[in-house]
């Protein structure tokens, strides 16, 4: 039970951390990208001789075009969010974002139809597409969501990375968590390295500091989601780290000086009740 938890709090604490790299001039978004999954890759090294596991099917065809789709979809995924992030308040994408969960729940109930890995409850699909609806409550205006540039882009963003973790569920199984975010993040890091061909002299210690402890938060979160995932299922993973976003704009207000308003709290507060009911009766 406590492992969604722990994957909220690093899941808030990594976009913080992304929000305080991001907020720099001279961080631009091709080189946070290629750089992040750089800090990414040196994290998970030491750990690899612990928690390597690599099964034999994980090389059939048909695993490998779907991994081929897990790093498409994530590398248009953080592209996008980097690129809001990069210019808009984390408070106000945070709504946003929390389409996430909503896709990542209907994602998971479309292919619960094809695929044998998903199943779901009414009993607790219920609670969960509730609390996610919740946290876009505090983006809503004169009765319509209000969009810009950047807010589409999160928006985008957020639909590719649920069907990432959908996808990711199928093959989770012939990897260790640890070993398949290895393979992940390096992909994409070369992949980003090719294209974007960043000026790495422009980080200074301060900026390899953050991208630290960005990549450091962002293993527990990750590492912390696919254990869920395949210990809990989708659903309850994904409605439990709904916590996130209440925790984000806690961080928020505290260390990036951004202002909740009175929805963030309404919403926040049904998100709790959503996720008790949850753990208790669903």
């Amino acid at each position: 039970m406590y492992i969604p938890i722990i994957s909220s709090v690093a899941l808030a604490s990594g976009n913080i951390f992304e929000k305080f790299a991001l907020k720099k001039k001279k961080m631009n978004v091709p080189l946070y990208q290629t750089a992040s999954f750089l800090f990414i890759v040196l994290c998970i090294l030491p750990f690899l001789l612990f928690f390597w596991k690599l099964n034999k099917e994980a090389f059939f065809l048909k695993n490998i075009f779907i991994f081929i789709l897990v790093i498409a979809s994530s590398f248009i995924a953080n592209l996008l969010i980097f690129k809001a992030l990069k210019s808009e308040n984390l408070t106000t994408l945070q709504p946003i974002r929390s389409f996430e969960p909503i896709f990542t729940v209907l994602l998971a109930v479309f292919f619960s139809i094809f695929t044998q890995g998903f199943s779901f409850s009414f009993k607790l699909l219920i609670p969960s597409l509730i609390a996610s609806f919740a946290v876009i409550f505090p983006h809503i205006k004169k009765e319509k969501l209000v969009l810009d540039k950047y807010l589409l882009f999160a928006f985008l963003g957020s639909f590719f990375f649920a069907l990432e973790l959908v996808l990711s569920k199928l093959i989770l199984e012939f990897y260790s968590a640890l070993t398949f975010y290895f393979f992940r993040c390096l992909f994409i890091f070369f992949i980003s390295l090719l294209i974007f061909k960043p000026d790495f002299k422009k980080l200074n210690k301060r900026s390899n500091l953050v991208l630290l402890f960005t990549g450091i938060a962002w293993v527990i979160y990750r590492v912390t989601l696919y254990l869920g995932y395949v210990q809990y299922g989708v659903i309850f993973t994904t409605t439990i780290l709904l916590l996130a976003p209440i925790l984000t704009y806690i961080l928020a207000s505290i260390f990036l000086k951004e202002k909740l308003s009175w929805k963030n709290v309404l919403s926040s507060l049904i998100i709790i009740l959503c996720v008790v009911y949850t753990v208790l009766f669903a």
